[in-house]
C-alpha cells in the first residue's frame, strides 16, 4: 500500500512542533500515522444512520448561570500589580519581528 504521509511531511510537522527527531524516528512516525489513517478509513465503512453526533460518550449537562453585569476592578487597581505599564495599559515585550 502506498504511504499517505511522506517523510518530508513528518519532518515538517516535527519542525513546526519544535521536535528534534532522527530519520529513523521520522520513518517510524510516518508508518504510525499511515496506520492511524488506515484505521480511520475503516471507520468510514460503518453505518452510522440514526446515530446522533456527539462530543462525549455519555450525556453531559453544562450548568449555566445568568449573565449579570457587575462592577469590575478600577484600571489603577489592576495596573498597580503590573511589572510595567505604558499609556494606561500593560506593557509587554515585543514578540513579533518587523513592523507589526
Amino acid at each position: 500500500m502506498t504511504a499517505r504521509i511522506s517523510l518530508p511531511e513528518v519532518e515538517h510537522v516535527a519542525r513546526l512542533a519544535r521536535l528534534a527527531i532522527t530519520r529513523d524516528e521520522a520513518e517510524r512516525m510516518r508508518a504510525e500515522l499511515d496506520g492511524i489513517l488506515d484505521w480511520m478509513k475503516s471507520l468510514e465503512k460503518l453505518d452510522t444512520t440514526g446515530v446522533a453526533p456527539t462530543t462525549h460518550s455519555i450525556p453531559m449537562v453544562t450548568p449555566l448561570r445568568d449573565d449579570v453585569p457587575q462592577p469590575s476592578l478600577r484600571r489603577d487597581e489592576v495596573l498597580r500589580a503590573a511589572p510595567k505599564t505604558e499609556a494606561g495599559a500593560f506593557a509587554v515585550p515585543k514578540v513579533l519581528e518587523g513592523g507589526g
